[in-house]
């Protein structure tokens, strides 16, 4: 079991850097370069510090290139020499190491919406993720369905149809997560029923809908085998409630119930576990340290 952190490393501590349209406006191309390579050598020194801590999962930050899928981006940093060398020695590092690496584009990578324009620039943002992560080795990036827009069937409709559309670079890419409001497990379920996306389970979204412990162990056996027609362990992801465990709010660090749940639910099924944790590697360090 690999059990990793998300974007940021506060002992370092990371900063990605990115800059206003009009910066990019005025100082033109070259400033994006500039921060790029910035952002990637930032990236390169966290996993070397998760390499010499012994963390082997680790989810990238989505601004590594910024202004990425910008209409007004000429810049090609896909086929920059500087970008290219510097990304194959994350590579190197990646295959070196065994890491699983992955990406989780942002609230506003929508594929199920009404708007055709919100659809459009949701699978730009989908390729960008899918070059950036092909060019480290990645294995995953994770969306949400969406919005319900007041029909949660026609909702996980849409976001089939718009599925079925993708690359086969990103959809070998793509896995789904269960959220905390609208689309709980049983709906990703039946999702992937239909155009085959493996899931990506939520512990903590689920104990909002207040599951019990016996339909847990359920979903999770149907989750699992959504992975089947992939090579990889599958993927889930652990937080705990900031005030309760059915608190959609994320607390700083994981509580110990919180890990021992998931642990009783997985039995002896292998995953790899993303904490989703405010306090970042802290609380990774502190939940290994407790056990």
């Amino acid at each position: 079991m690999k059990i990793g952190y998300a974007c940021q490393n506060m002992t370092i501590p990371t900063r990605f850097r990115t800059c206003r349209l009009k910066t990019m406006e005025k100082e033109g191309m070259e400033k994006i370069k500039e921060l790029t390579l910035a952002n990637i050598a930032m990236l390169k020194q966290v996993i070397e510090w998760n390499i010499e801590n012994n963390i082997t999962f680790f989810r990238v930050s989505s601004d590594m290139v910024p202004f990425a899928t910008h209409s007004k981006m000429t810049w090609s940093w896909q086929d920059d020499e500087e970008v290219k060398m510097n990304l194959s020695e994350i590579l190197e590092l990646q295959k070196a190491h065994g890491l699983r690496l992955s990406m989780h584009p942002g609230q506003y990578t929508i594929l199920n919406s009404p708007k055709e324009h919100v659809v459009e620039n949701a699978i730009k943002d989908l390729e960008y993720h899918a070059d950036f992560l092909e060019r480290i080795g990645g294995s995953d990036m994770i969306i949400h369905t969406g919005g319900a827009y007041g029909d949660k069937e026609a909702a996980k409709e849409a976001f089939i149809k718009s599925y079925l559309t993708l690359s086969d670079k990103v959809r070998s890419l793509l896995r789904l997560e269960n959220d905390d409001k609208t689309f709980h497990s049983r709906d990703v379920l039946s999702i992937h029923d239909q155009c085959g996306v493996p899931i990506c389970f939520d512990l903590h979204h689920e104990l909002c809908f207040n599951r019990s412990l016996s339909e847990l162990e359920l979903i999770i056996e149907e989750v699992l085998s959504t992975w089947k027609h992939t090579a990889l362990r599958p993927k889930m992801h652990l937080s705990s409630g900031k005030k309760a465990e059915n608190d959609p709010a994320h607390a700083d660090y994981i509580r110990e119930e919180d890990f021992e749940r998931m642990l009783i639910l997985l039995g002896d099924q292998k995953v790899d576990i993303m904490l989703e944790a405010k306090a970042k590697e802290k609380a990774l360090i502190k939940l290994l340290d407790n056990k």
